[in-house]
């Protein structure tokens, strides 16, 4: 709706100032010439906007110019009160800031939406930890929440996953990711892009040398490069197991990560118990970095089964051999 565009553009233009119509136009998703035309019926409305053209150019309100803006829809108000990060706030230090902010935001609200917000406030509940996943170490983010808004160069001691010795890199901050409850520092070092676990950050420190960043790359460039990166990595092993069907849906849960497909079911090509007491069994199409990674399948006992490849199966055997020996013998004294 046209009085929707005109708010955006409002919004848009006080919080940013000078932008060039090509940009509100590709934000709008409508014309360059949709954008002038809306300018003309915010300044017939009695707005201080103004138009520059040339390079440098863009639309623009009049120093100091300022509105408040309450004219949320009641979708709008909801959407506002579901905390879809809940633990990012947290990490961040923003608890007291957001709590404060949703208060001024409740106090703007047209009455007749305040009740659906405040009751969506009651009625969701967004917890971004997977089932099972344990306790997370505790992360400071207070450094590199500093350092990707200051702008320079910074210092880390890292310690990369399977090592033990920290590594000192200095990297040039685009920005700080949670995915899936994880921090991850999104930085360049040597102008290529690399991600760094929050809680494996050891220390860090800001240089006085300001940041080279990438021309033209954001943060949400750099975070896209990266997670193609990862979710393209050829796997190193490829492993077919089946399961009991009753511990399939927390195998799902715990193996979504490994699994490369949808798990295979029916009663025949082998998907029968073979001992005969009339149970079904699933297939798991799997994928692990490394053979000995699939060690991670004795958690579910004898519920499970790897079928191949063939050093899987030594693999698995070899360590559930080394479980049974520990447990062959009487516990030592103490």
């Amino acid at each position: 709706m046209k009085s929707d565009r005109l708010l955006s553009i409002l919004l848009l233009l006080q919080t940013r100032g000078r932008v060039p119509a090509r940009e509100l136009a590709e934000r709008l998703e409508v014309s360059p010439r949709t954008v002038y035309r809306d300018v003309e019926s915010l300044s017939a409305a009695g707005v201080p906007v103004y138009a520059e053209r040339g390079r440098h150019g863009g639309i623009a309100l009049l120093p100091g110019f300022r509105t408040d803006v309450t004219g949320l829809t009641t979708d709008e108000a909801r959407a506002l009160f579901v905390l879809a990060a809940q633990g990012a706030h947290t990490a961040l230090g923003l608890d007291d800031a957001l709590g404060s902010a949703l208060r001024k935001v409740m106090a703007a609200l047209p009455a007749p939406h305040r009740p659906a917000a405040e009751l969506t406030g009651r009625r969701i509940l967004v917890d971004p930890d997977r089932w099972l996943s344990g306790p997370r170490p505790a992360v400071d983010l207070d450094d590199l929440h500093t350092a990707v808004f200051t702008d320079l160069r910074l210092r880390i001691r890292y310690r990369h996953s399977g090592e033990t010795r920290l590594r000192t890199y200095t990297v040039d901050p685009y920005g700080l990711v949670a995915k899936a409850g994880t921090w991850y520092l999104v930085a360049d070092r040597r102008a290529r892009p690399q991600l760094f676990r929050a809680d494996r950050v050891a220390s860090a420190t800001l240089t006085d040398a300001p940041v080279r960043r990438r021309p033209g790359v954001e943060l949400a460039d750099a975070w896209q490069q990266l997670r193609q990166q990862v979710e393209d990595r050829p796997a190193g092993v490829r492993v077919t197991a089946r399961i009991r069907r009753e511990r399939l849906d927390m195998a799902v849960r715990i193996l979504g990560g490994a699994l490369t497909g949808p798990p295979r079911t029916g009663d025949t090509n082998g998907d029968r118990d073979t001992t005969g007491d009339g149970d079904y069994w699933a297939v798991l199409d799997l994928a692990f970095p490394v053979v000995r990674a699939v060690r991670q399948l004795l958690q579910f006992g004898d519920s499970l089964e790897v079928l191949g490849p063939p050093e899987a199966r030594r693999m698995m055997a070899d360590a559930a051999a080394a479980v049974t020996a520990v447990y062959a013998t009487d516990p030592p004294p103490g």
